[in-house]
């Protein structure tokens, strides 16, 4: 769920900052957490049990999830239910934020000049709405539905499976089909923060430049199966998944016989009074296309949706730690080696709203010199628990070209670095709803991706401040 715009530097509100402790105070005085909606409702579990933080899952809650929702008890499958308990979770987020954005293009006064200018603003605004519900259909058949809308009320369906667990009786195989988050072990979709470029993880996304592959994304729900294992104690997994080349897009608007494998492994091992480590690899390897067949009618070229062809290959690969260090301190951290084809380097793949930025139509050449972009980044995000009520996060990515698609290009363009700090405070979270009053700083610089105007440096740094109340119910 993704809320805000982009954003400043220098944030000086001593108004807002005395409203936030006022209303820390206030909430501090609150009854203790309990339970999480919806799968606490079933189990009767403490919001503890599952989530170092909500939503961030601790060990044991991913092993509920690996386990296909379940317990593996008597209470799995939803006849032994009360026949009104109803599998359902919603999720929203009335915000205040301010965001700042450097260097824009503007119309001077005579309106025949252009200028650069910071736009700032702030004010409330709203999340969209999640609207979780999944369990299980009989005892190992599970499922996720996932509608979600933007914060204008535009729906769409975000995730959509059902799984086959402990396929033979072994939980070494489940099947899932449908549209789904790849297997990360550091999952965006249960991330804590919520500004626009601080709710999300950048690695995840990240597209060179003038780079056309919409295709390689981590970190969008992707459409697709996937067989996913595990050790009885979940402290060994791994997973495989073929996914279309679309982006999580339904309707086969790209082309045929075009996909993509995501794959990953892992084990976790006891490091004593510190708790449980866990270290990993993953690869995401495929094909996309970057030549669509045309139509002419109505005095005009159309491109035809689903006859995509020339594919071309990309890949992203690293490794992913997850590490303790007693009961309140843990640092997660992931690297990132990415690639793409050279035509994808020229902006060749971008088919979006039915227009393609360029197209490999028979004939087409690349400009001389060419090449393939390759990029390195990192990710580290530690987190200092508290208590399951209290949590303050930090996070820092920085993305580094290694390779630019065109020669001659600045070896730091399209480079990225972006800070997050917050925290989440948690005054209750019972079987029937939970609340988080949120607060979060994001900062992010991008290299010569702005406009110069005679001026030395066209590096941008956008910001934002988001408050707000997090809850579900």
């Amino acid at each position: 769920m993704r809320v805000g715009t982009r954003f400043v530097r220098s944030l000086k509100f001593p108004v807002v900052g005395a409203a936030l402790v006022l209303m820390f105070l206030i909430l501090s005085l609150t009854q203790t957490a309990n339970a999480l909606p919806a799968f606490a409702r079933k189990y009767g579990l403490r919001c503890s049990a599952c989530h170092e933080s909500w939503p961030m899952l601790n060990y044991f809650g991913q092993k509920f999830k690996d386990n296909g929702y379940q317990l593996m008890n008597d209470r799995d499958a939803p006849i032994w239910q009360n026949p009104s308990y109803w599998p359902v979770t919603f999720r929203i987020t009335p915000i205040w934020h301010r965001v700042s954005t450097g260097k824009v293009l503007v119309d001077t006064p005579a309106g025949s000049q252009t200028g650069i200018k910071r736009i700032t603003s702030s004010g409330f605004d709203l999340s969209g709405l999640d609207f979780h519900t999944g369990g299980t259909l009989e005892k190992n058949i599970s499922f996720y539905v996932l509608p979600s809308s933007n914060n204008a009320a535009s729906f769409h369906f975000e995730t959509v499976m059902a799984r086959l667990d402990n396929v033979f009786g072994s939980p070494w195989l489940n099947v899932k089909l449908g549209k789904f988050e790849l297997d990360n072990l550091l999952s965006e979709k249960r991330i804590l923060t919520l500004t626009a470029n601080g709710g999300i993880y950048q690695l995840y996304h990240f597209r060179p430049q003038g780079d056309g592959n919409v295709f390689g994304q981590m970190g969008d729900n992707q459409l697709g199966v996937e067989v996913m294992g595990h050790s009885y104690n979940d402290r060994t997994r791994y997973s495989a998944a073929l996914l279309s080349s679309n982006d999580g897009q339904v309707g086969l608007p790209y082309g045929a016989n075009a996909y993509t494998g995501y794959f990953t492994a892992s084990q976790a091992f006891d490091v004593g009074k510190l708790g449980v480590d866990r270290i990993g690899g993953y690869a995401m390897i495929g094909e996309a296309p970057t030549t669509w067949i045309t139509s002419t009618s109505a005095g005009g070229t159309a491109i035809i949706p689903g006859s995509g062809i020339g594919n071309k290959s990309f890949h992203r690969e690293g490794f992913v730690g997850l590490f303790y260090f007693g009961q309140h301190v843990d640092l997660q951290v992931v690297t990132q080696h990415g690639w793409d084809n050279e035509w994808f380097g020229q902006n060749y793949g971008n088919f979006i709203g039915g227009v393609a930025a360029n197209n490999n139509t028979p004939g087409t050449t690349l400009p001389p010199g060419s090449r393939a972009p390759s990029w390195n980044g990192v990710l580290v995000e530690p987190h200092y628990v508290y208590s399951p009520q209290l949590i303050f996060l930090g996070r820092f990515e920085t993305i580094r070209m290694s390779q630019q698609a065109t020669p001659g290009t600045p070896s730091n363009f399209g480079n990225i670095t972006t800070y997050t700090i917050g925290y989440r405070y948690n005054p209750f979270m019972t079987s029937r709803a939970g609340f988080a009053w949120h607060n979060e700083y994001n900062w992010l610089h991008s290299d010569g991706t702005g406009p110069t105007l005679g001026l030395s440096s066209a590096n941008i740094n956008t910001s934002e401040l988001l408050i707000g109340f997090d809850f579900d119910f």
